[in-house]
């Protein structure tokens, strides 16, 4: 088959994140199952127009806004060479059934109503969460939709969408290893692992560090990522007194990230929405459980409470268990050991398949 993603961005770009190493890992599991695959996604500094992604084609249009319409603008030159379009509504849709009838599947990883509110408080956030909330669900109405945990579908049906066109199909891993690559820190040490802007909450990371220095005098904290919201994130730590106390490493290749988030005693994630979040995945494949708010959705699944990591529902909650686990090796060990054993039994390849069975089921249909 021929399939078609459309995307905002792909794993290049600067704000890059989860949804796009998502889009690109399926991508390539579909090419390598023998379709023909493209992503369309928005150019950034540096990038090239065209790329081949491990037999994924990669064309970059347009830009933060204009990708939509270029978007579009590519779906009618090629309506006849793309059976299936994967519609990433990251928040804002491609509209895709604008220029197709058939033959357009949705892809959701989460809805976006609180980031709409944080990131745009004025007018701007109110259009945004208007359009997400209420166009989506017409403009898709009857297609099939693809997310990546219950509780964004359960979301997605309290926006209208028909629970029965949800299929939920979950993150995978490239690999787990055996063993973590590192050696866990001799001292204490946590990590965040993330795109660095505003609904992330970075910030209550800080508020663990500063809270728990007087007690562990060598606690340390990685921040691993980067995105338009670092500035903001370095001064919020030098306010907090804990500047001495963080690294902020930026973009680093996939060894250097594993190293750092082996090297961790706990992932922490204080996020306020994730759909799944790989990053507690990619954390419990090198043995590092996590600790995130129950609230934020799709982590109540990457993360089983209690067994594999810790959700908690505020901020003191947060500060509670990450003092408990830092100080407990022995129940520590025991969350890294059952966080590793789940990662191990989730691979790109099966969530591939899930979403390769909702591909065909509408690619006989004709543009």
């Amino acid at each position: 088959m021929r399939i078609a993603f459309l995307s905002w961005r792909d794993t290049t770009h600067p704000d890059g994140g989860g949804s796009e190493v998502f889009v690109e890992s399926v991508g390539r599991e579909l090419a390598r199952r023998g379709h023909e695959v493209t992503l369309l996604c928005a150019r950034h500094p540096g990038s090239a127009a065209r790329e081949d992604l491990d037999g994924v084609r990669l064309r970059r249009v347009g830009g933060r806004l204009t990708v939509y319409l270029w978007g579009l603008a590519w779906l009618v030159r090629h309506r006849r060479d793309v059976d299936v379009v994967v519609d990433v509504v990251n928040g804002l849709p491609f509209a895709s059934p604008l220029v197709r009838r058939r033959g357009v599947v949705a892809l959701v990883h989460h809805v976006h109503a609180e980031q709409w509110r944080i990131i745009y408080p004025g007018p701007g956030g109110r259009v945004g969460w208007f359009v997400e909330s209420r166009v989506v669900p017409l403009l898709y109405r009857r297609r099939p939709f693809l997310t990546v945990s219950d509780a964004s579908a359960r979301d997605l049906a309290r926006i209208g969408i028909d629970p029965a066109t949800i299929t939920v199909v979950r993150n995978g891993l490239d690999h787990v290893p055996d063993d973590p690559i590192a050696a866990t820190s001799p001292t204490p040490r946590l990590v965040v692992l993330s795109r660095l802007v505003p609904h992330k909450q970075i910030e209550h990371a800080f508020e663990v560090v500063r809270r728990l220095a007087t007690e562990l005098p060598d606690l340390h904290l990685d921040v691993v990522g980067d995105g338009w919201w670092r500035e903001e994130l370095v001064a919020a730590a030098s306010g907090a007194g804990v500047a001495d106390r963080v690294t902020f490493h930026g973009h680093v290749s996939a060894q250097r990230r594993d190293e750092l988030v082996a090297a961790a005693w706990l992932m922490v994630m204080p996020s306020v929405k994730e759909g799944w979040c790989l990053a507690v995945t990619e954390s419990a494949a090198q043995g590092t459980p996590s600790v995130a708010y129950a609230s934020a959705g799709g982590v109540t699944e990457s993360i089983t409470d209690g067994e594999t990591g810790v959700l908690v529902d505020d901020l003191d909650g947060l500060v509670g268990a990450v003092r408990r686990l830092l100080t407990d090796h022995g129940t520590r060990d025991r969350l890294a050991a059952a966080a590793h054993d789940k990662a191990r039994t989730l691979t790109w390849e099966a969530c591939a398949v899930r979403a390769e069975s909702v591909i065909r089921s509408v690619g006989d249909q004709s543009p």
